[in-house]
This record gives C-alpha cells, structure tokens and sequence, in this order.
C-alpha cells in the first residue's frame, strides 16, 4: 500500500526521493545532473523552499528541504522532474517513464532524526562505492556545509544553527562512514529506503 503523503506546511523539512525505474541510470552524463540542479534553483525559489541538502546519484535523489510559505514542498519534484523526464527523454530518443513510481516524501519533525539524516545523505556517495573521499562527489551540496564551494542551493543559516564550525560537521559525516553510528529509529528509515534502490 503506498505511503500517505504528509500535509505540507511551513517550517517544516521534507526528505524527498525517488529511484530510476528497475533501478537503471536517471542520470549518464554532467549534463544531466546540471539541468536538474537549474530547475531545482529556479522552483526553490518560485515555491519558496529552502534546500538543506541534496545527493544527486546515478540511480536515486535525495532531498531535504524546508518550507517557507504556503506553496507545497512537494511540488519540487513534480515541476522539477516532469520537465526533466521530457527532455531526458527527447535527447536519448526514449520514451516513458524514467522513474520507479511517484516521489517519495517523508516529514521530519525530530531534530536528531534531521541532522543524522543528513549526514546520511552526504555520505551516499562514499556508501555506495562511487568516491573513497566525500569531497570528490561535485552532486551535493557537502562542499557548501564545509565551506569548500560556494553554492546557491544550500540553507547556510541552518548549518549554522546546528554545527559550531565546518569543521565539525566534516567530523560528524567522517563518524558516520566510520562507524555507521546512526540511532535506532533513523536506521530503520533509512534502511527501507536501501531497500527500495
């Protein structure tokens, strides 16, 4: 049965995320990851979203974003990847749907939950085998939260407000692929999640 969407209101964070149908490749070239990361720019700023974070990887996406107004969150991947299915579609001379099903939306409302939700998102790419070094993956945003990369799609204010320096949150991703140190209810989430890619 699927998962009921949560009401979207403002103040409140979204982790959003989808797959590629039969798990293929949603994304084959730089290309294709930079059309999305415009369109994500332009409708944050339409629907008045702030991005926390965001992994853009071969197969899936990850957000985490915040609603500021009244506009829902969860017309970002609507708007987004509707437009971006279109054109994926016209320049591989392909048709149909590109994705598993609709995107999938979770409310986060515990603080603990958001923060290791994003450390988690971060470390998607060292995770599964993509890069040995977290810095090396130019589809996130972590090279904004450690001040590395000045980038527009990244919420400065909230990292701020939960990490004493950049260093700390570099320090706090580093734990997790360490150690996979993760509390019991946000593994469990996130465990279903790795089932469905």
């Amino acid at each position: 049965m699927p998962r009921r969407r949560p009401k979207y209101l403002p103040d409140n964070y979204y982790h959003i995320y989808n797959r590629g149908f039969d798990r293929a490749s949603i994304f084959r070239e730089e290309d294709n990851y930079l059309f999305v990361l415009r369109k994500v720019k332009h409708y944050t700023k339409v629907l008045n979203l702030s991005i926390v974070v965001y992994c853009l990887m071969p197969n899936h996406y990850h957000f985490l974003v915040r609603q500021d107004g009244d506009k829902s969150a969860g017309l970002l991947p609507q708007r987004v990847f509707n437009s971006y299915t279109k054109a994926y579609n016209l320049k591989y001379n392909r048709s149909g749907t590109l994705f598993q099903g609709p995107y999938q939306v979770r409310q986060i409302t515990n603080k603990s939950y958001l923060l290791n939700l994003c450390r988690y998102i971060h470390a998607n790419p060292v995770k599964d085998g993509l890069v040995a070094d977290i810095e090396d993956w130019p589809y996130s945003n972590y090279l904004e939260w450690i001040g590395k990369r000045s980038g527009s799609l990244v919420d400065l204010r909230f990292v701020q407000e939960h990490f004493s320096s950049p260093q700390r949150y570099a320090e706090f991703v580093l734990d997790y692929l360490k150690n996979r140190d993760l509390p019991e209810e946000i593994r469990t989430y996130l465990n279903s999640w790795e089932e469905l890619t």
